[in-house]
């Protein structure tokens, strides 16, 4: 697994590490954490990531406190930082923060899901101890993004913080927070790949700056190729030096199949050859392109993409998530045999992009541009700081994630409202900031309007949110909607953004009926027979050039006052603390998990039965599925297709039954079982 400069920094968690002359130390340790409006006290001790919400929101409260947390670091230089530069690079703060150094501003930044950097140099004071102070509220302002959204808006710096000193001759830290270093691919086949190398070089110094750039492109063991370029900077300025090269019989990232990346290393030297920086970025060469009536291509080649969403919060941690928890998602996302993820609604955390480079997944990244969906309240106002803050919002994201290979599609919108102050004209400017800023890759939105609204024409591709057979209509019902679309909009490039069910594990029945969405009743059983019925439809139109399913796992939503308990999003496939897979979850596994073989008895939290004879469902990816109740075989089951299995008319006897499912794999036997009780009976 190759990493990121950043991602090995979060690894090492504790100590400082050193490249070259960079040195970049962890500052998650021991801050101090007050809210604003508490004026005397030391405050609680905390480590980050942190987050002020993760008990009020997560108990349902819609009252949950949108205020302001100051929080406090001292930090005493060392004698290594003299003549350097000192920052602090901040992964995430949710959603204004400004930064103050022994009591002096020294910036800000507005945006809760993006990293930023901030000077501290002209702020520290040698020999003492210096405090840092950061005021980041998550209060809703109209001037940034988001404005509303259908899940928690946690505050505080939930993710991690570093320090970073270098030489005055560096690799800028300050273009939009990005790496500084750019990996454009230009063209690649089979044959060749055609790349272009830019890094932003920075002379912060107070005299002309001469040196070189050197890059490096290595496959894991050796150099493949390297260039180099010398230049010239006068004081305080920044230049983008671009190399360009051309890799033969390249070893391509071809998704989960082989997600190859090479590392490109790019060292900054001055003019007495010493090396001033060096900064590590992935590359994984791979094309790609979707059409209207074929859907998505990898290198050349057909994929359906099998994709779901994901939030990146959970039960007692809210947002403030450890490497562990982003690590457990991916192999979740593994195991279901998806392909594909949307990260929704806004960017997520570089380690977890990292894990989908290495997984090789194909990733929809977006910014917050969110509209109310079915809420009140509007995702657009035309104010100018609004517009702007988007904008930087945009390129932010866009530039600090250039160069992950799994990354195809840049997000633009999800669930805007055309009435009143019309998003469609600034959702034409934010798609002509994509291509502007990387012309490699497609733009793409979440639209859940008619399809002859216009906006739903301004970006590369169109996805769409339906709930057929849960916010009114029946399943069935999303066939006839995506046929109907693409006859009627041939031009557009149609995917399915979201589709989903409310699930609780605790409610079980015998019948298969919906809950009401906005009611305390979720069945577990109606939401796997939903996602059977779309999955289907989805799998039988090749037109579809993505489809994900809403949500990989339940999300907190405070306002939600539904299912199980308040303040959860129970569409996902798998509970809030991830200790549950949910049956629709092995529906998925079954169909698009061919790699690990395994069976599966849906239905069984329904342990308490009341009718004498039932229907066994068994999901397996394997071809023949053998049944047995206390006992006694009862044969093949009948394959449904769609990795579903099934035997009806299956008698219970009053009291606890055994029921077993065996399959055959390679002459290993599979198995799985469950114990239901007809109750009335004998135990």
């Amino acid at each position: 697994m190759r990493k990121t400069f950043l991602t090995l920094l979060l690894i090492a968690g504790a100590v400082a590490t050193m490249l070259a002359q960079r040195t970049v130390i962890p500052m998650n340790a021991d801050w101090t954490f007050r809210f604003a409006n508490k004026f005397s006290g030391k405050g609680e001790r905390v480590d980050l990531p942190h987050t002020w919400n993760a008990a009020d929101a997560l108990s349902g409260r819609q009252d949950y406190y949108r205020g302001m947390g100051i929080y406090e670091k001292k930090i005493k230089p060392s004698a290594a930082w003299k003549g350097k530069r000192v920052y602090l690079r901040f992964e995430g703060a949710n959603e204004k923060a400004d930064v103050f150094v022994n009591s002096r501003f020294a910036g800000e930044h507005k945006g809760g899901y993006t990293a930023f950097v901030i000077e501290i140099t002209p702020f520290l004071e040698a020999d003492k101890e210096n405090t840092v102070t950061v005021k980041v509220t998550n209060a809703l302002d109209l001037e940034i993004m988001p404005l509303v959204g259908d899940f928690n808006m946690y505050g505080g710096i939930y993710r991690d913080v570093y320090l970073v000193a270098v030489d005055p001759l560096h690799i800028s830290l300050t273009d939009y927070a990005s790496p500084g270093f750019y990996l454009t691919q230009k063209k690649v086949t089979k044959e060749n790949a055609d790349v272009e190398a830019a890094v932003v070089v920075s002379n912060l110094g107070d005299n002309k700056a001469e040196g070189k750039l050197k890059i490096t492109l290595t496959d894991g063991h050796k150099a493949i190729a390297e260039k180099s370029a010398d230049f010239a900077l006068g004081p305080d300025s920044t230049a983008r030096i671009a190399l360009d090269f051309a890799i033969g019989n390249p070893h391509l990232w071809n998704g989960r199949e082989d997600p190859f990346i090479y590392t490109a290393v790019a060292e900054v030297t001055d003019a007495s050859g010493k090396v001033t920086d060096r900064m590590e970025q992935p590359l994984g060469l791979r094309s790609f392109s979707v059409t209207s009536d074929n859907g998505f291509s990898l290198n050349g080649k057909p994929l359906r993409l099998r994709g779901v969403c994901r939030h990146q919060d959970r039960a007692e941690r809210g947002n403030a998530l450890l490497p562990v928890h982003h690590e457990e998602d991916a192999a979740i996302i593994r195991e279901i045999g998806a392909n594909a993820v949307r990260l929704a609604h806004y960017p997520q955390a570089t380690y977890f992009y990292d894990l989908m480079d290495r997984d090789g997944m194909i990733v929809w990244a977006e910014i917050p541009f969110i509209g109310p969906g079915g809420y009140n309240d509007r995702g657009f106002n035309d104010i100018p700081a609004f517009r702007e803050n988007g904008m930087q919002q945009l390129k932010e994201m866009i530039r600090q994630n250039y160069n992950h290979p799994s990354i195809c599609f840049w997000g633009i919108f999800n669930e805007l409202k055309t009435f009143g102050d019309n998003p469609a004209e600034y959702v034409g400017k934010l798609n002509e900031t994509v291509h502007r800023e990387d012309p490699t890759r497609l733009s793409t939105a979440a639209s859940f309007l008619g399809a002859d609204d216009p906006i739903n024409g301004v970006t590369d591709l169109i996805a769409w949110n339906q709930y057929f057979g849960w916010y009114g209509g029946h399943p069935s019902d999303l066939g006839k909607w995506l046929d109907r679309t693409h006859k009627s909009h041939p031009e557009y490039r149609i995917g399915m953004s979201e589709y989903g069910a409310g699930a609780s594990v605790y409610h079980q029945q015998d019948s298969v009926k919906p809950g009401i969405a906005s009611g305390m009743w979720h069945p577990e059983n109606y939401q796997t027979f939903y996602h059977r019925e779309n999955w289907k439809a989805l799998a039988e139109r090749p037109f579809v050039w993505g489809s994900f399913v809403w949500n990989l796992f339940d999300f907190g939503a405070a306002h939600r006052t539904e299912g199980d308990r308040f303040g959860i999003n129970d569409k996902g496939l798998v509970t809030f603390d991830r200790k549950v897979k949910k049956d629709a979850f092995y529906f998925y596994k079954a169909n698009w998990n061919r790699e690990e073989p395994f069976v599966y008895i849906s239905e069984r939290r329904h342990d308490r039965r009341t009718m004498p004879s039932t229907t066994v469902t068994v999901f397996s990816n394997l071809k023949e599925v053998q049944l047995s109740v206390n006992g006694k075989g009862l044969g093949r089951m009948t394959p449904e297709g769609y990795g579903t299995f099934t035997m009806e008319n299956v008698a219970l006897r009053p009291g606890k039954n055994e029921i077993r499912a065996i399959a055959s794999d390679r002459g290993k036997q599979l198995s799985d079982s469950v114990s239901w009780t007809l109750q009335g009976g004998v135990r």
